[in-house]
């Protein structure tokens, strides 16, 4: 939107705001609104629609602290005058010829865009380039989405429809995002205005939990339990790979419980490389014994070795 539009907007009035609105509190009337005339909770409604793009517009200006001064400066330069036409009686002549008396100068639109341009620093919602120069088209509004996704479609990647504000669009998801990574699609957000590019699309992830597997960077961890015997023995066993064929990993003897056991490239395969499945043991210790089982347990047990694993622990806390 041109700047000189504004003359005729009070966009403190359209959001219900004081003018000296803090941000925060402009941000939070504006969810507010926004969520109350969005199309998608007023289907079919144009007055609804109207009033949605109207509060858009509104906080777009005002959220950005620049294109909110300028703004500020040209609603002040009205004095609460109605609009006026370039080149008319009582128009930008009269305002700018009551500077010291000077000589009547008439601005063409144009003329007077570049002009305040020049007053306030070039940029923001009227694309101001300075004095004299050329208007630059404001980029459109970047628009917020959150999409949720199954555990593999998160690893493996995935093309998805959303529809965000009434439109549909096909976006790519990359292998390998996490739960609560933002993903920033160039020209899917809302067209601008003053024919500058269209904003950007800025879409959370939320990844549903897989049941066995979990996320580490370009790795996939899982725990694998084994029995006291198979950690204490040695033993090969199978291990669940996602989306593929189980793979088989030796368990060595004496291996203790937390030991991390790596299949190579069996993990994400991302732009960055292909991680690894990482297996971490976790011995089970029995529940039920039968009797006879206890007795062939306390058998052990006497036979030795006689050596505990807190041997060291009371000296190593001792020590620090």
């Amino acid at each position: 939107m041109a700047s000189n539009d504004w003359f005729d907007k009070d966009f403190y009035a359209v959001l219900g705001v004081a003018k000296d609105v803090s941000a925060a509190d402009l941000k939070k009337q504006y969810r507010k609104l926004a969520r109350q005339f969005h199309p998608d909770s007023n289907p079919g409604d144009a007055a609804a629609e109207a009033r949605f793009k109207e509060i858009s517009e509104a906080h777009a200006v005002l959220a950005d602290p620049k294109q909110r001064q300028e703004y500020d400066a040209v609603r002040a330069m009205a004095g609460g005058r109605p609009r006026f036409a370039p080149g008319g009686s009582g128009g930008f002549e009269d305002v700018f010829g009551g500077f010291g008396g000077g000589p009547r100068v008439q601005y063409s639109q144009g003329d007077f865009d570049d002009l305040l341009g020049g007053m306030f620093g070039g940029g923001g919602a009227g694309g101001f380039s300075g004095f004299g120069g050329a208007r630059r088209p404001a980029k459109g509004r970047d628009i917020t989405a959150r999409a949720a996704l199954d555990f593999t479609s998160a690893v493996q990647g995935d093309t998805l429809k959303l529809t965000v504000g009434g439109k549909t669009m096909t976006v790519k998801i990359p292998a390998g995002v996490h739960d609560g990574q933002k993903i920033k699609l160039a020209g899917k957000g809302d067209a601008s205005t003053t024919g500058g590019p269209p904003g950007d699309l800025i879409l959370t992830v939320q990844v549903r939990p897989h049941p066995v597997f979990t996320m580490d960077g370009l790795n996939l961890r899982l725990d694998v339990p084994v029995t006291f015997a198979e950690a204490t023995l040695g033993a090969t066993i199978e291990v669940p790979t996602l989306g593929g064929s189980p793979v088989r990993l030796k368990v060595a003897p004496g291996t203790p419980s937390g030991r991390v056991l790596r299949v190579k490239g069996r993990g994400v395969a991302g732009k960055k490389g292909t991680g690894d499945l990482l297996a971490s043991i976790q011995v089970v210790v029995p529940a039920h014994l039968t009797k006879e089982q206890v007795e062939h347990l306390e058998a052990f047990v006497k036979a030795g070795p006689n050596e505990s694993p807190r041997a060291d622990l009371v000296a190593k806390a001792k020590a620090n």
